[in-house]
């Protein structure tokens, strides 16, 4: 709490309110950081500026990240800020060896955030094992959704459609990941919902940052975002027993011509994708869309992960390949929701693993995008229950067409 100084000039003015200012944040001052910012005339004034000004700290903290190799974040080391290994289950404080695609690396990971204890959560929240999803019938059969559970997912998915908004407005040049995960963690609780991803088999974070040839999967972490990278951000939010999942792929400052062609392209592939979904159509008949279109731009289709079905459990059947000559079961029916969120990648579809268990990158180490929704069949065709809003920030130029 911020206490008396008197070396703090009165001419300052307060942070909150504006009046003259009196007091000093005292982690501000540990710091060492500018005046200016860090006053407050009262102590109601600190305590409502808290949420906001924190980040101040926490940016200091990294800036002596600069452009340096993660093993020499010492001071991250110290703090507690570690590498992610074995699916989020251990922590070492060393870069771990690894044949590295490209040039991306892994940076310390902060400790895990907390969720308050009114927060309805999923049964993984505390020990990170999901018991309910993997004996469920739901993994066999796909549900068609009560008028009930299809109404909670319309308000969920709205939910984690201004959750990710939340998220697209952060980023920018010099931005961590990390940072990005304490926008979305916070706006998800706000809104009283719980982020699916934390401790979801032992995932370390409220969501999924994959930069540039990461495929999906990334670890929010201590590295900056660079003028030219592009990030996909990946939100899933439970609210009301249920899940809302989408993401999208935006562009940190200027990008390159290549990388904007990746971007649109897998958002056209998606939106064709949504266009054939109807009661009759075939699951395997979304791959063949998707495929046809990434070919036409020259781009390829990540095989190894695919969209699932969604609502009480976080995945479960339908599985939804994104690839052409895929062997999916099922046609679509009136009441199922379902993920669509196609991967497309620059060079080749292969994919590796990082050392965190999580990180899925391109073999050849060149970009990757990728773009979901959440969907509704309904009896004429489909619902985007995580649609765009007439709020949503405006970063897709294609889209002002």
């Amino acid at each position: 709490m911020a206490g008396g100084s008197d070396a703090v000039e009165t001419t300052l003015s307060c942070v909150q309110c504006g009046k003259p200012a009196h007091l000093q944040c005292p982690k501000c001052m540990e710091l060492k950081l500018s005046r200016e910012g860090a006053a407050f005339c009262t102590q109601d004034c600190f305590k409502a500026s808290w949420t906001s000004h924190k980040s101040v700290h926490l940016k200091a903290k990294l800036s002596s990240l600069g452009t340096g190799t993660p093993g020499e974040n010492i001071n991250l080391i110290n703090e507690g800020w570690l590498y992610c290994l074995k699916k989020g289950q251990a922590r070492a404080p060393k870069l771990p060896h690894f044949d590295w695609t490209g040039t991306l690396r892994p940076y310390p990971i902060s400790s895990k955030r907390t969720v308050p204890a009114f927060i309805d959560q999923p049964d993984w929240a505390v020990d990170g094992i999901p018991k309910i999803e993997p004996k469920s019938d739901w993994q066999h059969v796909v549900e068609i959704k009560t008028p009930d559970q299809i109404e909670k997912m319309r308000e969920t998915c709205r939910i984690a459609r201004d959750v990710l908004d939340a998220a697209a407005r952060a980023i920018r040049p010099g931005v961590t990941t990390d940072e990005i995960d304490r926008v979305v963690h916070e706006a998800t609780i706000a809104a009283g919902g719980y982020p699916s991803p934390l401790n979801y088999h032992f995932f370390p974070k409220s969501c999924c940052t994959s930069v540039n040839e990461v495929i999906c999967h990334g670890i929010p972490d201590a590295r900056k975002l660079e003028d030219g990278d592009i990030v996909n951000v990946d939100v899933t939010v439970y609210f009301k027993g249920v899940h809302g999942d989408l993401n999208e792929t935006f562009f940190v400052g200027n990008v390159d011509e290549s990388s904007k062609q990746l971007v649109q392209c897998t958002y056209e592939c998606l939106e064709k994708a949504i266009s054939i979904v109807k009661p009759g159509v075939r699951f395997r008949e979304l791959g063949e869309v998707i495929n046809r279109q990434a070919l036409m731009s020259g781009f390829s289709v990540v095989r190894s992960y695919c969209g699932h079905g969604i609502g009480e459990l976080f995945h479960c059947a339908p599985n939804i390949p994104h690839y052409a000559r895929n062997k999916a079961v099922g046609v679509m029916k009136a009441g199922q929701t379902f993920t669509i969120e196609p991967m497309i990648n620059t060079g080749v579809w292969r994919d590796r693993m990082w050392p965190d268990g999580w990180t899925a990158v391109t073999a050849d180490g060149k970009r990757s995008a990728q773009f979901e929704h959440t969907l509704l069949v309904t009896e004429t065709g489909v619902e985007v229950l995580t649609a765009r809003l007439p709020s949503s920030p405006d970063v897709f130029p294609w889209l002002k067409a």
